[in-house]
């Protein structure tokens, strides 16, 4: 028995065992971190027996399932899709009626937005957290969130929400009785008698929100004192240097865990410890508590994980993985690729975004991604300045370039977006608007021109192929599966009037969810395209995490390709970000089937329309079926009100029609009659599995003796 534990008279050996894997290091890492506290440790410790003690039965056996194993978030199985409960159906309720629509959308990790109690009108759009173990009344309880994740488990898809770690709402109970004057509490936040100390941390620590919520810190009329508040007055930053802080907000994350939580996204990692002289970002005690909490999550509860929110350049983000012996976050944001692909779409040009790629494909397999287009957020304009200076772009006037562009003031642009942050003293801005939007979607259907149409959603689906390439897991944002427009009725809210990320998060047209079955609209383009994209996606190895991958030169910086090989599946995609119709100047020696098509294309020269894409896939005779494991969201996929797109059908065709060709090349020593005839004998066998003619089977047994 540990000595941290001796307080229970029995210890459960499932427990026991984990504990006993993680000790060494957690009790390394904690009692360096706060000084050789062993009494902290001790009820840290503790604290994550109860933990496991509360947790359901239910949630155990998920658990046992997924204690060891990665495959289940890695192999590319999963499908994503992040929304606003109260935006998508009202409630929690909502949500779970609609779970047949979100199952139809070929989802199976679901991503709610901040959902716990926050004061309305300075919620921060649910950020400023007053309770973390209650729900926001309007949504519901903690009982329907746990209700609506049991039914979530029974459809197969995972649960995902935010834990907001660097701050509480200043109406959170610590709060109040820091304003009462409580030391205790006080000690839980950054509490200063005057502004000598906060204004020697202004002089190097960088400013969130310059425009909206300038400075670090705040003034608190009740308490009579100086707190600090990096992002907006009502956040008040908590203490991680206390370790009551940190045993408290773990237990929370647990609790949270503990109520069908499959995914914790833990907001704005970088920044929950604080040290004078510093810029309050990315310090090496960060990554202390993060990878206690993964150990805390591995003891005691297995079968979760953790996402970080690590909005910052790539060498920042990386090391959020930790090491494969020692991990940290188990998926992070794919947040470069987000800004670099947006760039790309305003100056038709790959370089930056290859450049990119290739670091993202250089790292270790078993870092996972989490990939996406639009978020709740805004996009930032976080670039490699440094690579892009070569090329002739200055950093200033690039940012303003790209908020013209995308705001449709710059001529000939038919985006539109709106800024959010604009700060004109530094040039520099934030944007904001709904992926469709952002391709050109709404100003084509107010000046009802088809053509203009027709390229934007072009656009958006090419978007959404290269979204769906990379390694990891896709998530989409809600209402982008079916195309959804930027909605600007929060103009007229006086709570939301002067935050602009409200332009994309919007609430659900359900009578445009209508439409998606009619394939001459908007939304029924839309919808089946990315319906298209995911089966082909489930249905293929190549697409895992476990992938090689690498950039493919297309001698044309308009197009972008991407490599991938698996099991003897091998992948050419390219992408045009041009508006202008253009060609890869590839050459594959080997022969490939497009798999949106079915038909057979050779990988030389390739012609692409503007704005269009190619997935070109060659299959070698030492190819491999494709795990089980991968296959799980098929079945999700197949209980859709819709038959099975004849996209799916023709990608069976494109695996046996390039396996007949790799099979023919495989055979140059034989004759040319021989040759043919195997090639036939092929065809009969893998195109079709119902023709078994006796011709077949004798050439079949010929090949086999020959061999």
């Amino acid at each position: 028995m540990y000595d941290e534990l001796k307080g229970f008279e029995k210890i459960e050996p499932e427990f026991l065992q984990r504990f006993e894997n993680c000790y060494e290091e957690l009790k390394w890492l904690y009692e360096e971190l706060y000084h050789g506290d062993e009494q902290a440790f001790a009820y840290f410790s503790q604290m994550l027996y109860r933990s496991y003690l509360e947790r359901k039965e239910s949630l155990k056996k998920i658990d046992r399932k997924r204690e060891g194993k990665d495959d289940w978030y890695k192999d590319g199985s999963l499908t994503g899709m992040m929304m606003y409960a109260s935006a998508f159906a009202g409630n929690l309720k909502g949500v779970e009626e609609h779970l047949d629509y979100i199952e139809e959308c070929g989802v199976n990790y679901l991503h709610l937005m901040p959902l716990l109690e926050s004061p309305e009108s300075r919620s921060d759009g649910g950020y400023a957290v007053s309770d973390f173990r209650k729900v926001q009344p309007a949504l519901g309880t903690i009982k329907d969130l746990e209700k609506l994740t049991e039914q979530c488990h029974k459809h197969k898809i995972n649960v995902c929400l935010d834990f907001v770690m660097n701050h509480t709402s200043e109406d959170h109970e610590w709060a109040r009785r820091a304003k009462a004057g409580e030391k205790e509490y006080q000690d839980r936040y950054f509490f200063f008698d005057n502004w000598d100390i906060p204004n020697e941390f202004e002089k190097t620590v960088p400013q969130v929100f310059p425009q909206t919520a300038p400075g670090n810190f705040s003034w608190c009329e009740e308490a009579g004192k100086v707190v600090m508040t990096s992002f907006y007055p009502f956040q008040w930053d908590l203490n991680y240097a206390n370790p009551t802080v940190f045993n408290d907000m773990t237990a929370n994350m647990l609790y949270l865990m503990n109520r069908g939580i499959d995914v914790i996204r833990l907001d704005a990692t970088p920044y929950i410890w604080k040290k004078l002289g510093t810029q309050c970002r990315n310090l090496p005690e960060v990554h202390s508590l993060v990878r206690i909490m993964h150990m805390a999550c591995d003891i005691a509860a297995p079968g979760t994980l953790l996402l970080g929110e690590v909005v910052m350049e790539p060498s920042k983000v990386v090391p959020y993985f930790g090491t494969v012996d020692k991990p940290e976050c188990h998926m992070l944001y794919n947040v470069t690729t987000m800004a670099s692909t947006w760039h790309t779409v305003a100056t038709h040009d790959v370089r930056l975004l290859k450049h990119q790629l290739g670091q993202v494909f250089a790292l270790p397999k078993q870092y996972t991604f989490l990939n996406y287009l639009r978020c709740h957020d805004d996009i930032g304009w976080g670039l490699d300045y440094n690579f892009l200076a070569q090329f002739g772009f200055d950093e200033v006037a690039h940012k303003k370039f790209l908020n013209e562009y995308f705001t449709g003031r710059r001529l000939g642009s038919d985006m539109r977006g709106e800024l959010y942050n604009d700060d004109p003293r530094l040039g520099d801005a934030r944007l904001c608007g709904t992926t469709a939007s952002l391709c050109g979607v709404e100003a084509a259907e107010y000046e009802r021109n088809p053509y203009k149409l027709d390229w934007s959603l072009r656009l958006d689906e090419m978007l959404h192929a290269f979204l769906f390439t990379q390694s990891g897991v896709p998530v989409l944002y809600s209402g982008d599966e079916i195309a959804e427009l930027n909605d600007y009725s929060y103009h007229k809210d006086p709570y939301k009037w002067d935050d602009s990320r409200y332009i994309h998060r919007g609430k659900m047209n359900w009578e445009d969810a209508v439409l998606r079955n009619s394939p001459k609209t908007r939304q029924g383009r839309m919808f089946k395209s990315i319906k298209t994209l995911e089966e082909i996606r489930s249905e293929h190895g190549v697409f895992s995490g476990a992938a090689d991958t690498w950039v493919v030169e297309t001698y044309n910086d308009s197009v972008l390709g991407i490599g991938r090989y698996y099991n003897g599946e091998k992948l050419i995609a390219l992408f045009n970000f041009s508006d202008q119709d253009q060609t890869a100047w590839i050459n594959e020696s080997e022969s490939y089937t497009d798999l949106i098509t079915g038909e057979s294309k050779e990988a030389r020269g390739v012609s692409i329309k503007s704005y269009g894409f190619a997935w070109l896939l060659t299959v070698f005779p030492s190819a491999v079926k494709k795990p089980k494991a991968a296959k799980k969201t098929t079945s999700v996929r197949k209980t859709t009100t819709a038959k099975k797109t004849t996209a799916a059908k023709k990608t069976t065709e494109t695996k046996n029609s390039a396996a007949v060709k790799k099979t023919t090349t495989a055979k140059k020593s034989t004759t040319t009659k021989k040759a043919a005839a195997d090639k036939k004998t092929t065809t009969a066998k893998k195109l079709t599995t119902t023709r078994k003619t006796t011709a077949a089977k004798k050439t079949a047994a010929k090949k086999k003796n020959e061999e």
